[in-house]
């Protein structure tokens, strides 16, 4: 549209790679694909190039889109969050909610009421988790990288080895030995002679390719020293050969076991960071969890990981091998999946315990109180949280600072209504008290709380009732009948019979909650107010205004006093003031 301005948005998170070689025919074939269909796929083996290959269609048709926009797709978690982040850089009217299903549902109506856009979606591989992202979409184009074969009706490019004139290319490139203006017709003899011995081991992987120039550069150690050096390493490939599909040879291990010995004999608090990076989850790792985490990464580590300069260091030397990618902006690391696995897999079982350990009790010093201020941080750590509980729960561990990771966590998927992603680290975290500090301590009675609050909101009272009647025995016989946690108890259990319509059994509780409040914390509390609201709401349900309406006028009173007029709860309880008034003048008419 000449002449127009353009309003875009453009969140690829990679940069331009300088060292892209080939693809010319599969990035045609791709173009077609999407003009012809609308929705295509980059398939192959992981470490090919697929995500490489993405990036460089979208700088290359920048100017055929309005809007390009990129979502990482290897979950359920980082699908939505990644599509809920959307609603920001495209300004919708619903960016403020708190729903993260909201963000998205919104993100999906702007793209089918809108054109002239494409939308990545990075590592797919289970195409079944993309499907109710992509669907009924008229316009627009929708690329996929994926390892999988099968597509349906999605059009699937494979991406193939490189052959072997463009991988000498590509090696010579990274390796900094020629220049993007040099042809393969211009290449010296004397490099092509010594580079495709090593295209040819490496077996066409870009990724392969990429780590060995990065290697050759970083030491100086040439083609030929090179190619010696990985003959001699033949078997750790042997046992690596298994992380790729059956019967492709590994050579992409190999290479990054080389670079690990280099980064160990330079410096062994790198490689520690290394390590560390491969306990987390591969994408997005903020930096504040090896920073602000670092008192528990260990005596190598944590010095290095609190220190802004050391920390950058060792960061750069592990950007020598290209073993991690740093984003400026974003503030964030990523690692390779294989990487990840090599590294894994060099280890032995007591170092995996050690390091499951210091990964829990980094996320529980770093992963915020999920109070609603906190809910950007919570999110932006979430992916790595889960990947944490998700560990907690494979190996059965059972510290507390374990349990306090699942607690926290899942309140905070609770607090976004995601709550079959909470339940289960609800369930584990009681479980985990329990074992540790018998089934009387009060912070059991906290779990236990918790996990009816999930119930409750869910409909499924049957299953809250006994959690709630537990939590409130164990504090009534660990803190005392006037507590303040018993009026929690109360109120909790009392609000569950109102709204099963119980109100002889929500009344002398929600009394009971209000007394303890009043005594406990004196009769303009906040706390006192929410009592107050309470009862007020029960018996507005019945019907019986003349006993509800002082008790509204009462928390207003607190409120507007103890937060402001402006607070959004003193706003929120005078709004069902101002409603519970007119139904009374209504129903008096």
């Amino acid at each position: 549209m000449p002449g127009e301005q353009r309003n875009t948005v453009w969140n690829i998170p990679l940069e331009r790679n300088p060292f892209f070689t080939g693809r010319e025919e599969i990035l045609g074939e791709i173009r077609d694909a999407l003009l012809s269909s609308g929705k295509a796929a980059f398939s192959g083996l992981g470490g090919i190039g697929k995500t490489q290959t993405a990036v460089e269609y979208a700088y290359r048709h920048k100017d055929d889109y309005y809007h390009i926009l990129w979502v990482k797709a290897e979950s359920k978690e980082s699908l939505t969050s990644d599509f809920a982040q959307l609603a920001t850089p495209l300004n919708l009217p619903e960016k403020q909610v708190k729903d993260q299903q909201e963000f998205v549902n919104a993100v999906l109506r702007w793209l089918k009421q809108h054109d002239e856009w494409l939308l990545i979606l990075d590592n797919a591989d289970d195409l079944s988790l993309i499907q109710p992202f992509i669907q009924d979409f008229q316009s627009g184009h929708i690329l996929l990288t994926t390892r999988a074969q099968a597509t349906g009706t999605i059009s699937r490019v494979e991406v193939k080895k490189l052959p072997e004139q463009e991988g000498v290319v590509f090696l010579l490139l990274r390796a900094k030995m020629i220049t993007k203006d040099t042809s393969n017709d211009t290449i010296p003899p004397e490099l092509r002679d010594r580079s495709l011995p090593i295209v040819r081991e490496l077996d066409g992987l870009p990724l392969a390719f990429d780590q060995a120039g990065a290697y050759i550069e970083a030491t100086h150690c040439g083609l030929a020293a090179y190619f010696e050096l990985y003959k001699s390493h033949g078997i750790e490939l042997l046992k690596e050969r298994g992380l790729f599909a059956p019967g492709h040879p590994d050579p992409v291990a190999t290479t990054w076991i080389l670079s690990f010995q280099k980064i160990e004999q330079a410096n062994p608090a790198t490689a520690e960071l290394l390590r560390c990076c491969a306990f987390l989850h591969p994408d997005s790792i903020p930096e504040e969890l090896i920073i602000e985490g670092a008192s528990e990464l260990g005596p190598i580590l944590g010095p290095v990981a609190g220190n802004t300069l050391s920390f950058n260091n060792a960061i750069g030397d592990i950007l020598k091998f290209s073993l991690i990618h740093r984003h400026m902006t974003t503030k964030t690391l990523d690692i390779h999946r294989l990487v990840q696995a090599v590294i894994l897999k060099s280890l032995d079982g007591e170092i995996h315990q050690q390091w499951n350990e210091r990964f829990i009790r980094a996320m529980d010093h770093v992963f915020p109180s999920p109070e609603f201020e906190n809910w950007p941080q919570c999110e932006r750590l979430l992916v790595q949280a889960q990947h944490c509980t998700s560990m907690i729960i494979t190996n059965n561990l059972g510290s507390q600072e374990g349990a306090r990771n699942l607690n926290q966590t899942a309140i905070y998927l609770y607090e976004r209504a995601r709550y079959p992603d909470a339940e289960p680290l609800f369930q584990r975290s009681l479980a985990i008290w329990e074992e540790a500090l018998g089934p009387t301590h009060p912070d059991v009675a906290t779990s236990l709380n918790n996990l009816g609050g999930l119930y409750d909101s869910q409909g499924q009272y049957g299953k809250a009732e006994p959690l709630y009647q537990r939590a409130l025995a164990i504090r009534e016989q660990a803190l005392g009948p006037t507590h303040p946690q018993v009026a929690t108890s109360l109120n909790n259990l009392g609000l569950l019979y109102h709204r099963q319509g119980q109100y002889g059994k929500a009344e002398p509780l929600l009394q009971r909650a209000l007394a303890i409040a009043e005594q406990a914390l004196g009769p303009t509390h906040p706390d006192v107010a929410a009592s107050l609201n309470n009862l007020a709401g029960l018996y507005d349900s019945q019907g019986q205004y003349g006993k509800a309406e002082p008790l509204y006028q009462r928390t207003l009173t607190i409120l507007e006093e103890a937060l402001g007029l402006e607070h959004p709860d003193t706003q929120t309880v005078r709004e069902n003031y101002e409603d519970f008034l007119k139904k009374m003048e209504d129903e008096n008419k």
